[in-house]
């Protein structure tokens, strides 16, 4: 089943280029079908780059999935135009009497500030207090996964001394092999690009009793953790729904700025930047956001919202 987008995204050119099945509103009101809900809420400065990164990997189900577009009205973006936003997107107050099955809150390029120094925390913080009256199942991914963890848990966030930068090799924690149905199907190792310059702690999530952690690594740490439920919050500190060029694109940013960061380990074949990128990370990405719609948002939601 296809993943139900607005007729005149861009992201649907793109989709279907990749044989991924969408269907715009106009096809969608002719079916008999209850299609899960899902609001995503898109911090990330290039939103429409985003916007693709997450409907490939929605629409790997056989689920029919409406999408609901939030970006922050206490925010002015600079990178994506005003038409598109006014288009595609609505704001809380719009959303806020309604239910949802599904809830993604995307990372955000503000993780050096305090959450309170955000100038949209307190619209975020609104928006995570209302889903959890009005959502089945959230999703937190990067920084959104940070902000979740402090606002719901009050686990802070730490700084790094360098970058954690490249794709890095994670396991299976002996509490994922509980039954818990976001890891079905999960090899014992697999990859995840991460991309970020603070990180939480294993020891601060482990005195919280309403906190798993699923999936860890040696070198980046924590990679996915969950409420105890396995359903109710997930939290992804990393970035399966990165592009194959993403990570590169990243550094020659921080390279034309003047960074001092290091080469993404693990990605660059060889370390030769000209090499075109190996993908490590395509299938977990897939699985982790099948086994979510399916586990923890499909099977967990009422049929009447």
């Amino acid at each position: 089943m296809p993943i139900r987008i607005p007729d005149k995204l861009p992201a649907k050119e793109i989709l279907q280029r990749e044989n991924i099945f969408v269907m715009d509103e106009t096809r969608a009101y002719r079916q008999d079908i209850r299609a899960l809900e899902i609001a995503i809420v898109n911090l990330m400065p290039l939103k429409q780059t985003a916007e693709v990164q997450l409907l490939r990997l929605l629409g790997n189900s056989p689920l029919q999935v409406n999408l609901t577009f939030l970006h922050m009205a206490s925010h002015e973006s600079k990178n994506t135009g005003a038409n598109h936003l006014l288009d595609f997107y609505k704001t809380f107050p719009q959303v806020s009497g309604r239910r949802f099955d599904g809830m993604i809150i995307t990372g955000a390029p503000v993780e050096t500030l305090p959450f309170e120094s955000v100038d949209y925390w307190y619209e975020l913080t609104d928006i995570m207090a209302w889903s959890l009256e009005n959502v089945t199942s959230a999703l937190h991914i990067c920084w959104g996964a940070q902000a979740g963890l402090y606002y719901h848990y009050g686990i802070p966030k730490y700084s790094l001394t360098k970058k954690m930068f490249g794709v890095f090799q994670h396991t299976k924690t002996a509490d994922s092999r509980e039954g818990y149905g976001i890891m079905r199907g999960f090899d014992d190792v697999f990859y995840v690009p991460q991309s970020r310059h603070t990180e939480i702690h294993k020891e601060d999530i482990l005195k919280k009793p309403g906190l798993v952690i699923l999936s860890e690594s040696q070198q980046s740490g924590v990679y996915l953790a969950a409420s105890i439920d396995g359903c109710r919050h997930i939290f992804v500190t990393g970035h399966p729904e990165y592009d194959p060029l993403t990570l590169k694109t990243e550094y020659e940013r921080d390279l034309s700025r003047g960074d001092v960061i290091d080469m993404p380990v693990n990605y660059f074949p060889g370390n030769n930047i000209d090499a075109p990128p190996h993908v490590l990370w395509r299938s977990h990405a897939n699985l982790l956001f099948s086994n979510w719609l399916n586990y923890c948002v499909y099977q967990e939601t009422p049929y009447h919202l």
